[in-house]
């Protein structure tokens, strides 16, 4: 047989024991948490290493990733040598209003143009602000962390 008011003596209890704790949550936007250093925040481009070759887009699950490109001749390194072919990166977007940040994109680079970045602060009041182009994409490769080293 239990009391009446048992319940919200015991509620009452467990208010007054966490009111002298020190909160487990942060006050966001006041106070800002450091994110671990490998974490998922953002994609960052490296457009020097894109080859255009697609893959990032072909194996996004959302296709989020719009990707335009041409080809350029390059003069022969060698005299007598044969003209080379390499492609150059015209447009290179991500959508992040349709990005589910499984990190497919950066995982099938092959070329190691893509990174995650660990910032988190990048919303927009309007959707047409989520879509990102190549230079704002490169823009955050200057905050993308040292990759940890190799242990011996």
């Amino acid at each position: 047989m239990t009391l009446p008011g048992y319940g919200l003596l015991k509620g009452m209890g467990v208010t007054l024991r966490q009111m002298f704790r020190k909160p487990i949550t942060v006050q966001y936007p006041k106070v800002r948490e450091t994110p671990v250093p490998r974490a998922r925040g953002v994609i960052a481009l490296d457009q020097e290493a894109c080859t255009v070759c697609m893959l990032c887009a072909r194996q996004c699950p959302d296709w989020c990733i719009y990707i335009e490109g041409h080809k350029e001749e390059q003069e022969p390194s060698k005299p007598g040598g044969r003209v080379r072919v390499r492609a150059e990166l015209d447009r290179f977007d991500i959508d992040y209003a349709l990005c589910m940040y499984c990190g497919i994109c950066v995982e099938v680079c092959p070329f190691d143009a893509l990174f995650w970045s660990p910032e988190y602060e990048y919303t927009e009041h309007n959707m047409d602000g989520m879509l990102h182009d190549m230079d704002r994409l490169q823009d955050w490769l200057a905050t993308v962390p040292e990759p940890p080293g190799l242990q011996q």
